[in-house]
């Protein structure tokens, strides 16, 4: 995984709970912590910290991720407005992610892996979105999308009819998008 995410977690943590927290985290997951944004890192390494906040909260590690994907979301935004600022609407930048944001992503961070999602635009107020990753972060995702509808002025209601971690093949997520 690439450090970029280590990073948004470090900072999204740090935000919320303060610095100290943070070293506790890598302390509780006995991690080092020396992260750089085009470092590239196990995967372990971030289910360890996860795992440590999950245990200090007394929450589930899906709600944890997505929390992390729905506030880490903003600091992409500013980050990299170019990614955001063509779009008006949530569904419009999603449907961007195979060929603009994840291509962009990797010429960013060689080496970075990407999911790959299908799109099924058949109502224009929603979105089928099967989600294929090796990772299983399909809650990561529903918290960037979440944090995409933020940013946008949108409500979303996101359900799973399927998920790879229930032993299924793919994540189908279906995604009902509101105007604020």
């Amino acid at each position: 995984m690439k450090g970029i995410v280590f990073n948004l977690l470090e900072q999204t943590v740090s935000d919320k709970y303060g610095e100290d927290t943070w070293d506790a985290l890598l302390e509780g997951a006995g991690l080092e912590g020396s992260y750089t944004a085009v470092g590239s890192y196990p995967d372990e390494e971030l289910i360890a910290l996860v795992d440590t906040g999950c245990a200090a909260l007394g929450v589930e590690q899906d709600d944890l991720i997505r929390w992390f994907g729905r506030a880490a979301l903003p600091l992409l935004a500013a980050k990299y407005p170019g990614f955001f600022s063509p779009y008006d609407s949530t569904r419009a930048f999603l449907m961007t992610l195979n060929e603009i944001i994840h291509p962009e992503v990797r010429k960013l961070f060689p080496g970075a892996y990407a999911p790959s999602f299908e799109f099924d635009t058949t109502n224009e107020n929603d979105l089928g979105l099967a989600y294929h990753s090796h990772r299983n972060l399909c809650s990561f995702a529903e918290g960037l999308i979440e944090g995409s509808a933020d940013h946008f002025g949108e409500a979303v209601d996101i359900t799973q009819a399927t998920c790879s971690k229930r032993g299924d093949q793919l994540c189908d997520l279906h995604i009902h998008f509101t105007k604020l």
